[in-house]
């Protein structure tokens, strides 16, 4: 009797049921033919063009030189290459230059939030200075050999944990949640100007030191991102420019750096996207109404 039930049972078709447990006749791990009919694969993978993969690492190249730049004018500095009226003149062209380029490349900024972007820049200005005495005795005690260890080894935490995607202009009260790693990277960056400009002989110096570094890894990587977003060719013109800049400028102070730096450079925007392009064919996702379901959740203000 209990047979011919269980064969009455097996006549049934087999359906994929969630929730409603053992079907009768089959197995709780039973599969039929029709099990991998919704299978997919490679749905979600996105197939990358090379010289776009080339395209898009140029920005880590631009900014690779923007923080080698800032580490020759470290260098001619504290060999007293560099005296502080010309940091200071540098100082003033790079705020000069930053804020017609944010005006001509942004529609979103208003003569208002200039304004307030100028009293904010006016008080930021006026506190390094005041508080450059105490950077400039800040690290006395300390070894020369053990600060510039300590400074290399923030740059490149900083360089490591980059945003490299880009700032995005946000007005006076908008809401601005930065990653733990943008923010990692961004302290390193000022504890490593910190260090280098406490080396240096004068008050003035340190001041003219820690603007030229604050400007540069707190300004130009928006100035960057306003350029890029306003047009994409631009930004090729401006990278390209700012790399022939800085590996003239390498390639005058030493030629072994020079082709140091070019081969970084070269590897960045040849060999990474190269492999990028090659490992895609090993690439291989696979889904289907096995996954686990994910939730989305339209949340309005």
């Amino acid at each position: 009797m209990e047979s011919e039930t269980k064969k009455s049972y097996s006549k049934h078709k087999w359906r994929k049921v969630a929730y409603g447990g053992m079907q009768p006749g089959y197995d709780d791990n039973h599969t039929d033919e029709s099990f991998l009919e919704d299978m997919i694969m490679n749905a979600n993978v996105v197939k990358r063009n090379f010289f776009k993969v080339m395209l898009d690492s140029v920005s880590i190249s631009q900014y690779l030189c923007i923080a080698a730049l800032v580490v020759i004018v470290w260098i001619q500095t504290l060999n007293s290459a560099i005296n502080e009226t010309s940091l200071l003149f540098l100082d003033a062209g790079l705020l000069g230059l930053g804020f017609p380029i944010i005006f001509l490349t942004t529609s979103e900024l208003s003569f208002h939030l200039f304004l307030h972007y100028l009293l904010k820049i006016f008080f930021f200005i006026s506190g390094l200075y005041i508080l450059a005495p105490v950077y400039h005795t800040l690290t006395r005690s300390i070894s020369s050999d053990s600060i510039w260890a300590l400074s290399v080894s923030l740059l490149l935490i900083h360089l490591f944990l980059h945003d490299f995607s880009g700032y995005t202009i946000r007005p006076p009260g908008a809401k601005n949640n930065p990653t733990l790693a943008s923010n990692i990277s961004m302290n390193a960056s000022i504890i490593a100007s910190v260090l280098i400009a406490s080396r240096l002989p004068s008050r003035l110096h340190v001041f003219s030191v820690m603007l030229f570094s604050l400007q540069i890894f707190l300004f130009a990587p928006f100035v960057a991102f306003c350029i890029t977003k306003y047009s994409f060719r631009l930004h090729l013109w401006f990278s390209f420019s700012l790399m022939a800049m800085t590996l003239g400028i390498i390639f005058a102070m030493h030629r072994m750096l020079f082709v140091l730096f070019l081969a970084l450079l070269v590897f960045i925007s040849v060999v990474c996207p190269y492999w990028l392009i090659q490992i895609q064919e090993y690439k291989f996702e696979i889904n289907g109404p096995w996954d686990e379901a994910k939730l989305c959740f339209d949340i309005t203000e």
